[in-house]
């Protein structure tokens, strides 16, 4: 039997199911909404395959192969260079999409982070809503924005999820990863699936989530204490990137074996290159999320007095102001000190 092409895609089934319909007679934009960890990448790039080798069936291996690796020459991916999608990028979208498939009769465009667009969005508005035929837009965004709203109501929405539990345990336990270690990632991941498997190959996973969950306890309102403490997160942060190294360096090779094979001219190394420093950007930032949703679990824990409940909410507040800045080009280590001199002090329980 031949392989599912949704098979990377976990835990979605009413999503895939909606893809495999469509593949066949698809509309002109699909709006996919949910985190990369849900599968929303997994399934553009699976999508996007599916409809290439839809308009070219004798070549389906290659169009599927290609787009897996979104290294196919009708497969354009963009994603932002900066905080948010730039003009220049909107109006380069505009002018691929109105610009003849590379090879063949149809070509996918995919947007990467779509609910950064910001201004952009009604340079844009008048593209997605009428391409050229020979045009479809995959547009990922883990919400919907207000800014994005006209754009979402011109397109076929695919909502994810996140990944339940049982889902993300099967898929590490099927890639060779002992249970026990596979339920302890799968707690520590929050339904995403790309962390899951980032985590059962840190050796330091479970002596980490100890650190955020002590750290409350080793404030004591001083600066040099928070100034120490801002260093460790600093270095225990960089250890969840180690795995994601050795995951990057194989699809490099995986990319250089595609270019031999096929001959794919579509997406230069430099182009991977770039996308593995956002995708050390975004595990970095979802490592210091989780921490810090820990280091509000520990305040919770004592939430059981009228003191213990208020710095609990204090706490709540004050990370979740923290965690919006984070996706900005904040200076993160005064972000991270003025968090930890404003959190509550606590005793040892």
């Amino acid at each position: 039997m031949a392989e599912d092409p949704y098979e990377a895609v976990v835990g979605q089934p009413a999503a895939v199911e909606l893809l495999r319909r469509s593949a066949e007679r698809p509309v002109h934009a699909y709006l996919f909404v949910g985190a990369t960890g849900w599968g929303t990448r997994a399934a553009a790039r699976a999508f996007a395959g599916e409809l290439l080798a839809a308009a070219d069936p004798g070549q389906g291996e290659r169009h599927r192969s290609l787009a897996a690796t979104d290294r196919h020459p009708s497969m354009r991916v963009v994603e932002r260079v900066g905080a948010s999608i730039s003009a220049e990028q909107a109006r380069e979208i505009v002018r691929q999409a109105a610009l003849s498939p590379p090879e063949g009769e149809r070509q996918v465009i995919v947007l990467v982070d779509f609910h950064l667009i910001g201004a952009q969005a009604p340079v844009l508005l008048k593209t997605i809503e009428e391409p050229p035929a020979s045009t479809i837009f995959v547009i990922l965004a883990e919400d919907v924005p207000p800014e994005l709203e006209t754009i979402a109501s011109r397109c076929l929405r695919v909502d994810f999820g996140p990944v339940p539990m049982r889902d993300v345990i099967a898929a590490l336990v099927a890639e060779g990863v002992e249970a026990a270690r596979a339920e302890v990632a799968a707690r520590s991941s929050g339904g995403d699936l790309e962390r899951a498997r980032l985590l059962v190959a840190d050796p330091n996973l479970a002596e980490r989530h100890e650190f955020w969950r002590d750290l409350p306890l080793r404030l004591d309102g001083s600066g040099a204490t928070v100034a120490g403490l801002a260093g460790e997160i600093a270095a225990r942060v960089e250890e969840v990137l180690a795995p994601l190294q050795v995951q990057q360096e194989i699809e490099m090779a995986q990319a250089i074996e595609q270019v031999e094979r096929f001959g794919a001219t579509k997406g230069s190394l430099a182009d991977l290159e770039a996308r593995h420093k956002r995708e050390a950007r975004r595990i970095r930032l979802d490592e210091l999320r989780a921490g810090l949703a820990t280091i509000v679990g520990r305040y919770r824990d004592g939430a059981d007095s009228p003191e213990g409940r208020a710095a609990f909410s204090r706490a709540g507040d004050l990370v979740g102001r923290v965690s919006e800045r984070l996706v900005f080009n904040v200076n993160e280590r005064l972000l991270l000190e003025w968090l930890l001199l404003s959190l509550p002090v606590v005793a040892p329980t």
